[in-house]
């Protein structure tokens, strides 16, 4: 507990020049998960950015996966990435490769050599997100859901400390959303780390977690109300 995975303080979270949020405190330790929500343009997205090193923080303290993000560096950034798992709202897969050579790629250029632990932990990522036996097909013949599975099975290559997830659902419809959501509960309850920023109220409701909400230039944390 003494070493949180995540630590801002007195953080100013900037999109470009203009400030979208201020004084930012926020402690996520091993094993925590937080849903992060807000309205569009509230600032959620330029938070996930600033945490994954597509933005600067300019001001107050933020440390993630044992890297300063006041002092990150462009060189810096594929380390941070090695240490996190990403997951986006649109997948970000490569349509021109297989599910097997969308990973492939993701692992050589984190520094993998051996292809023989490449496949394995191809494999058994996929496995893990119930995609083994769609290696061979490419993003475009697989359902939306499909795809948010690899894209997970993607984020758990390097064994991460924390995922971020933004919006992960956000393309989904309900019953695709819940599996997923399942699938990230499941990943959680194994040991990992979560912040995911969501619009999706009834996940939230439905798999009760710590909850943080943008709203107003400011980061505070909500208390659920208990249901009867």
């Amino acid at each position: 507990m003494d070493n949180p995975i995540l630590h801002l303080e007195a953080a100013d979270i900037y999109q470009r020049d203009s400030l979208v949020l201020s004084n930012v405190n926020l402690t996520i330790n091993k094993g925590d998960f937080f849903y992060l929500i807000g309205k569009t343009g509230s600032g959620k997205s330029s938070m996930m950015k600033t945490l994954y090193g597509d933005l600067l923080l300019k001001k107050g303290k933020g440390a993630i996966v044992g890297f300063d993000l006041k002092t990150l560096k462009e060189k810096d950034i594929p380390f941070l990435r090695r240490k996190i798992g990403i997951v986006f709202q649109d997948f970000k897969l490569l349509n021109d490769r297989t599910v097997f050579d969308n990973l492939l790629f993701v692992l050589k250029a984190t520094g993998w050599k051996d292809l023989k632990k490449m496949k394995e932990k191809i494999h058994a990522v996929l496995e893990k997100v119930g995609m083994k036996t769609k290696d061979f097909k490419k993003p475009f013949e697989l359902s939306g859901g499909e795809q948010q599975r690899v894209a997970i099975a993607r984020a758990l290559l390097n064994d991460p400390e924390l995922i971020l997830a933004d919006e992960p659902t956000g393309n989904l419809d309900p019953k695709t959303s819940l599996e997923v959501m399942e699938l990230l509960n499941e990943i959680h309850q194994s040991g990992k780390s979560v912040l995911m920023a969501t619009h999706d109220y009834s996940l939230i409701v439905k798999f009760k977690q710590k909850t943080i909400k943008c709203e107003g230039g400011e980061l505070f944390e909500v208390v659920q109300q208990a249901t009867v």
